[in-house]
């Protein structure tokens, strides 16, 4: 299994594909089944209480697992997500940015399966566990 994208070309393809985001996410780690991305937390990923919002997280995990398939793939804008599930464990570090670990499951000619990890940046508790589902438009594979 090969890397057809680096750290370096996924940013640059969120920062062309997706520049109202792109700066909210920081690539990491990629492996061919792995990748690591951080959520840099701002005021606007809060939620009242001051943690960060669930919608903040499913971003993350969306970003997570979308990167990860471009990894594998190459620049595929128009891969979508089907399905996702997305458990919320216990309240994130307040003033610290989250790190995403997504693995692929599966990546077939159709779809392709992962889950994400988040945790709060240095510590070891999940804070939320997801489990996503891409569609590969056919011109991907």
């Amino acid at each position: 299994m090969t890397v057809e994208m680096d750290a370096q070309a996924l940013e640059a393809f969120l920062a062309e594909a997706f520049p109202q985001v792109a700066g909210d996410f920081r690539v990491e780690e990629v492996a061919a089944e792995r990748l690591v991305v951080r959520l840099i937390t701002q005021d606007k990923h809060l939620r009242p209480g001051g943690t960060i919002s669930g919608p903040s997280m499913f971003a993350l995990a969306d970003v997570g697992i979308y990167l990860a398939i471009l990894a594998r793939l190459g620049p595929v804008a128009l891969a979508v997500t089907t399905n996702c599930a997305i458990d919320f464990m216990r309240k994130p570090e307040a003033g610290k940015d989250l790190i995403a670990e997504a693995r692929l499951l599966k990546l077939g000619r159709v779809l392709a399966v992962g889950d994400v990890l988040i945790r709060s940046e240095g510590l070891e508790k999940v804070v939320a566990r997801a489990s996503l589902t891409y569609s590969i438009p056919p011109s991907a594979t």
